[in-house]
Formats: structure tokens, C-alpha cells, sequence
């Protein structure tokens, strides 16, 4: 298939590849790579994952170019894949590492409700974003200490985001929320940023699936909790799925604006969570299985090209955030997240893509998607007649 001659690619790729930064666009692809490698076996994809991890864990188990003192969520989901390297390797400098993550985790800025600060320069802020950036990191790291005050810490902060966050009548989710009410782009009244935005959206469900699976089947109580809220999360998210390209658009609730486009790394983000929801039991009609499936192949059908020996998988935003104070062109107005660069093959909507076709890759296995289901063919055969034929072909990448 498409999808596994451009992951192919993309990891040789980035195994060698090197940013000179410990950052959270490279650990979703580092999380993407490990699920490939849990559905397929193959461990090519968990090779490229130790590679790129031990350019950054040093053997004293100091993480390079990591400063804690930033106090950013952004920087805690490459310490993730840390987990399975100890269990795998046993080695004394990933354990290190995880703590040095974990005490950020302990002493990370929080709003008065409980809920982490998004960064020390976003003060009293709660991002959906950041709900993904730290929550499963600690969930795990819980599952690892024995530490039952984290799962209820965890529960917590996501009733806060239900709580403060959710809006009634649109059923989903604003990006982010001032608790102070004070900084220039929130409402001065809700404290709530002004629009929804596809891809904050995209890593709270995907936060709510991931912390569901690692949540222990021993707190019963918290998992229904978090099924509840991913629940009524994704049904208020499928109320804006494109019924015609099976995608999502950038800004959710604006499909006729102008200037508004079907995006890519939210469209997977969604059918990532979809598939993992179905799989794990708590999405269990058929439709969800069908709205995965039409988000996967959509974006496959619409988002690649290949052109000039290059294949390369599109209609991703490049980054859009709010403030920090003074920044006042990150105002989270429908202009700006408009106005934001849209490109092709960035770490964060490949990442996203990896984890959401390892996850159809898994509910196929487990018979979720029937035989003969007429997508499932249209998926295999959709560009068959471009793919190469020259075993010298080398794609190149961004």
C-alpha cells in the first residue's frame, strides 16, 4: 500500500535526521514508528525509534538539550518511547531519563482547578494540546511507580477540560482556556479562546485514548470516566466530518469560510482515536469503524502526490498556538489559523499518520473492518497504477 512505501521511506529518513532540539514534533513520529512496530512486527520501525533516542539519552541518563526549568508540556511526549527501551534493554540511563521527565511532571505550573499550565510563558492556561503533551507520559509513568495519585490527578484534569472547555451547544472542545481571564485572546467573561481548532481537538482524543488503554482495568471507575468523556468527545467531533472527502477542516465548525481547508494531521488524529476506541471495546457500532476508515482513506485519496520521483503526503499545518502575551498575531481568530503555512510531510502530520494506519492495520487483524468492505478495496488499489516500478527509486523527503 501507499501508506507503507511512504513510512518506509520516511523512517530511514528520519533515523538519520537531527534537528538539534528535544521537541514534541519528532516524538510523535518517534510514538508513530513504535505502533507501526506493534501491529506489524517488523522491527525496522522500532530500530529507527532507538536510533533517534540514543542520539538524545545520554549514559548518564541526562536528555540532551532538555531544560526542565522551561517548564513545557510540549517536551514531555518524547520521553514515551523511554518506557519500552527500559523494559526492552533493562538499561539503568532510561530509567534516568523517565525521572528527569517525571520531576517536570511533579512540579509543572498548574491553574487553581489542578490542571497544568501549557508552559511557564503561558501562565493559568489550559491547552487541549497540552493534554496529550503530558498526560499519557504520566499515566505511564504511574503504571511503572505504583503511584495511584496520578491516575487521579490524571481523571481530573480531564474533567476539568470537560468542565471548562466544552461548549454545549457546538459539542466539542475550544482550543485552549485562560483560567485568569486575563490575556489578550480569551474571552474576557469565559476565559475560552475564540474558535475551535481541528488539531487541539485531534490530541485530546487521542490523549483520552491513549490514557484509557494505559489506565489499569483495576480503576474501573476512572476508565468509565475517561470513556464517557472520549465518547461524548468524538460524537460531538463526527457531527463536522466532510461527508464527501471523509476529512476534517481546519478550523471544525467553519466548512463554508472562506479560505477554510480539509487538514490533514486532525483528519488522522481522528482515526487514530476511532480505530483505538473500537478496538478497545468503547466505540462499538459499526459507524465508527466507518468514519476511520473514510477519514484514512480520504486523506490518502486527497493529500498524497507524486511528482518528480518525490511522494509526499500533504495539507498539514504547519504550527498554530495562542500568545504568548505580546505575540498578539496568535490571537485565535479565524484570520489567523487561516494564515497559518500549510506543507507536506511535517513531523507532526506524518506522526499522526503512522499511529492512525497502525491502528486500522490492528483492527483489520481483528476483523473489526469486514472482508470485502468496499473502502477497505478501494484503500489497497487507490494508487497502485503511480507507484514505482524502478527498484533504484529512492524517494527523497523535506
Amino acid at each position: 500500500m501507499l501508506f507503507d512505501l511512504y513510512f518506509n521511506r520516511y523512517a530511514k529518513w528520519f533515523a538519520e535526521y537531527d534537528r538539534n532540539t528535544w521537541n514534541y514534533e519528532d516524538a510523535i513520529v518517534l510514538i508513530g514508528l513504535r505502533e507501526l512496530y506493534s501491529a506489524t512486527g517488523d522491527k525496522k520501525w522500532w530500530d529507527a525509534v532507538k536510533a533517534f533516542m540514543d542520539r538524545y539519552i545520554n549514559e548518564d541518563g541526562t536528555i540532551r538539550l532538555y531544560d526542565r526549568s522551561e517548564y513545557n508540556l510540549d517536551r514531555v511526549p518524547g520521553g514515551r518511547p523511554l518506557f519500552d527501551l527500559l523494559k526492552e534493554t533493562g538499561e539503568e540511563k532510561y530509567r534516568k531519563a523517565i525521572e528527569e521527565l517525571a520531576e517536570q511532571m511533579r512540579t509543572q505550573p498548574r491553574a487553581k482547578c489542578g490542571s497544568f499550565w501549557h508552559k511557564q510563558i503561558y501562565p493559568n492556561q489550559v491547552w487541549l494540546d497540552g493534554l496529550y503533551m503530558g498526560l499519557p507520559f504520566y499515566t505511564l509513568y504511574a503504571n511503572l511507580t505504583g503511584d495511584v495519585s496520578i491516575y487521579d490527578d490524571v481523571v481530573k484534569q480531564f474533567r476539568n477540560a470537560r468542565e471548562h472547555i466544552f461548549d454545549e451547544e457546538k459539542k466539542i472542545y475550544y482550543h485552549a482556556w485562560d483560567e485568569s481571564m486575563s490575556i489578550f485572546w480569551a474571552d474576557k467573561k469565559t476565559g475560552l479562546s475564540a474558535n475551535f481548532w481541528s488539531r487541539a481537538l485531534g490530541w485530546y482524543l487521542m490523549a483520552l485514548a491513549d490514557v484509557y488503554e494505559y489506565m489499569p482495568e483495576s480503576r474501573k471507575e476512572d476508565r468509565e470516566t475517561i470513556a464517557a468523556i472520549w465518547k461524548e468527545a468524538m460524537d460531538g467531533m463526527l457531527l463536522y466530518q466532510d461527508k464527501e472527502s471523509g476529512m476534517f477542516y481546519q478550523l471544525t465548525a467553519l466548512k463554508g469560510t472562506e479560505g477554510n481547508y480539509l487538514e490533514t494531521s486532525s483528519t488522522m488524529m481522528v482515526s487514530y482515536s476511532l480505530f483505538k476506541g473500537a478496538l478497545l471495546g468503547v466505540f462499538n457500532d459499526r459507524h465508527y469503524v466507518e468514519s476511520a476508515m473514510a477519514a484514512l482513506i480520504g486523506t490518502a485519496v486527497q493529500k498524497f502526490t507524486f511528482t518528480n520521483g518525490k511522494l509526499s503526503l500533504g495539507g498539514m499545518c504547519k504550527g498554530a498556538g495562542l500568545g504568548p502575551d505580546g505575540n498578539f498575531k496568535r490571537d485565535g481568530s479565524v484570520a489567523y489559523y487561516l494564515a497559518e503555512e500549510v506543507v507536506a510531510d511535517e513531523q507532526k502530520g506524518t506522526g499522526v499518520s503512522m499511529l492512525a494506519y497502525a491502528e486500522y492495520i490492528k483492527a483489520a487483524k481483528a476483523g473489526l473492518i469486514p472482508e470485502g468492505y468496499p473502502e477497505v478495496e478501494l484503500f489497497k488499489r487507490s494508487y497502485d497504477p503511480i507507484l514505482p516500478t524502478d527498484p533504484g527509486f529512492k524517494a527523497t523527503m523535506n
